[in-house]
């Protein structure tokens, strides 16, 4: 009598479900395919309804009732828990104001002005023949600032520049009688000291400022020696880029730049145990763990960020799985360089500086496999929406599945590579001539890629940095016309919405996103291309090299792409790209002619089960 089977892989952003009939002989018929959003942390008990849902809707597909339902298969899912140590190496501090960047959007006027700053209120006071900086607060009216300003240069006063509170510099300038560089919207207005030396730098349209963001430059302005210079560079950098900016020195303030203590990382091998600073970067962590490999733990350094995220990770774990905190390890660890905005301390308009960080993933295993228990939550959830005899079989490794499905791809034969990129991990997987499969499976995937996105563009918004890493870019260059990243120029017949004009935006499938940042196109396209080299070319690289025969990436003919991350509209040709000088044909997968890069997990699960059905592995009464 024929079996009807669904295998369903349960990954960390989606759960994928196929469903089969296996007749006695062995002979597999597939019939519907569905995917959903995974539930919960992968291989935690909240993926039952995720997988329910999948189910059903793969019955669906394939016209069956839930009633009908002999087995599940589920793939052994190790979780993954990415991003949760974008720690920053270093940080500056601005003490008592002693240096003040600011970045609006609309400032006035154009070139460097210099000179001491004085409150608008006392202007009229202010002693003729020096060079001054008017600081006007909020509420002033802008006719009566440029009044002011007109009327204190006919007194023999130099005003070289002005620091506004309202949204007004283009409307003074207009009616001053000689242009000066002027910045506004500084929200602390209050907080900008006075009678102190000050510099205020705006650049023409499409360009940036030179001097303040060069730390020669603010040597010169500020008579500063070697070491002073050193300490503000940073305050250089953080204004790098912007079209205007005012700086302003008070001599008891104290500039200082810092590393603070993220500690360090021990990684236990099975012969070999290395500590390694995190501070030092994502290279020699890499190549520590590579040093200890197999990496059988890892734990931080107590009392330091490093140290508080391995112990957030291993606790997060424990209580999603209900294992004792002593059971959970980590099994495979990625780091990754790269570059966070951080407040620049003492400013008056969040300034912020790019400072260097260290992002992490850590692939988490515990003693016993947890999915026993979300097979067991799987079998009582689809009892309960009417699959009465249902039974639920954890079918096989992640990797392994992989490869089999991978096999229905016209054109494939054994041997066979592939990588699998999903949102937490990186498999890999070679398939033999007589059947044997090695597997490895790694930490860092999609969910990294993301995060380093987000972060970089300082954007606060997972949600937008999905967006961004998924689909190309644009500009709406008018109502009806759109530049691509490319160069190309798309035309519409519509006006496009208002609030994308004139922003970069992302071109999904149905709609145009605006991004509200001001980092151009260029700018979001290098971040969004660096993040994905960084974790999918990194690993792919590593785990074609552990499953390599002596690590040797030119005895790997060919390589299938497998995962929902194999549909992204880069990702494959960069790593592509990364294998061309090994000899290495790499493609997208095609799984059974009809479902892509999808469902290989889940269709190796059915092909696995139709073929030795696995004894002992059954959780249904």
């Amino acid at each position: 009598m024929a079996q009807t089977v669904v295998g369903v892989d349960i990954g960390n952003s989606t759960t994928e479900a196929t469903a089969a009939t296996i007749e006695p002989d062995g002979t597999v018929r597939f019939l519907g395919a569905a995917l959903t959003s995974t539930t919960g942390i992968k291989g935690t008990t909240d993926n039952a309804d995720g997988v329910a849902e999948a189910v059903a809707r793969a019955f669906d597909a394939a016209g069956l009732r839930l009633a009908q339902l002999d087995v599940v298969l589920l793939n052994e899912a190790t979780p993954v828990i990415s991003g949760l140590a974008m720690e920053t190496i270093t940080e500056t501090i601005i003490t008592e104001s002693t240096m003040i960047g600011h970045d609006p959007r609309t400032p006035g006027g154009r070139g460097l002005g210099v000179g001491v700053t004085v409150a608008f209120e006392e202007l009229p006071r202010t002693p003729s023949g020096a060079d001054i900086i008017v600081v006007i607060p909020k509420g002033v009216d802008f006719e009566l600032a440029a009044h002011a300003i007109n009327a204190a240069c006919e007194r023999g006063l130099k005003v070289t520049g002005a620091i506004l509170g309202n949204d007004d510099a283009v409307l003074v300038v207009n009616r001053l009688a000689a242009v000066i560089p002027i910045i506004d919207e500084v929200s602390r207005i209050d907080a900008v000291p006075v009678g102190m030396l000050a510099a205020v730098e705006v650049a023409g349209p499409g360009q940036s400022i030179r001097t303040l963001s060069n730390a020669y430059g603010l040597a010169t302005i500020f008579d500063l020696d070697a070491a002073a210079t050193k300490v503000v560079s940073p305050v250089a950098r953080a204004l790098t880029g912007n079209r205007s900016a005012v700086v302003v020195r008070t001599p008891a303030g104290d500039v200082a730049d810092r590393t603070i203590p993220v500690g360090s990382l021990a990684l236990t091998g099975d012969r070999k145990r290395v500590a390694v600073d995190v501070s030092r970067g994502a290279v020699e962590i890499m190549a520590a763990v590579e040093m200890v490999s197999p990496l059988a733990d890892v734990s931080g350094e107590a009392g330091t960020n490093t140290g508080g995220m391995i112990a957030n990770v291993r606790q997060s774990m424990a209580d999603l799985s209900g294992h004792a905190l002593a059971d959970v390890r980590i099994q495979d660890l990625l780091a990754v360089d790269t570059f966070v905005p951080q407040e620049v301390r003492g400013g008056v308009a969040g300034e912020v500086a790019l400072e260097n960080a260290v992002a992490l993933a850590a692939m988490v295993r515990t003693r016993e496999s947890g999915m026993r228990a979300v097979a067991d939550a799987v079998r009582s959830r689809l009892r309960a929406a009417g699959a009465d005899h249902v039974d639920v079989v954890v079918g096989g490794v992640e990797a392994e599945m992989a490869v089999l499905g991978a096999l229905t791809t016209p054109g494939t034969d054994k041997p066979l590579v592939v990588l699998d990129l999903g949102g937490g991990s990186t498999d890999a997987a070679t398939i033999e001539a007589d059947g044997s499969i090695e597997a490895v499976h790694l930490a860092g995937a999609g969910d990294l890629v993301t995060r380093l996105i987000d972060a970089e563009l300082g954007l606060g918004n997972v949600e937008l940095a999905e967006e961004i890493k998924r689909f190309p870019l644009g500009k709406a260059e008018s109502f009806f016309h759109v530049r691509l990243e490319n160069g190309t120029v798309q035309f519409f017949e519509k006006p496009l919405p208002t609030t994308a004009f004139a922003r970069v935006v992302t071109l999904g499938e149905c709609a145009m996103n605006p991004i509200p940042t001001r980092h151009s196109m260029d700018r979001i396209r290098i971040v969004r291309r660096a993040a994905k080299e960084r974790v999918f070319v990194v690993n792919a690289l590593r785990a074609l090299r552990a499953i390599a025969p002596g690590g040797d990436l030119r005895q790997i003919g060919f390589v299938v792409l497998l995962g929902g991350c194999a549909l992204d509209f880069e990702i494959p040709e960069l790593i592509a790209d990364a294998l061309a000088p090994y000899g290495i044909v790499c493609g997208t997968g095609n799984v059974r002619g009809t479902d892509g890069p999808r469902n290989a997990v889940a269709t190796g699960l059915v092909a696995s089960h139709a073929a030795s059905p696995p004894a002992g592995a059954s959780v249904g009464a």
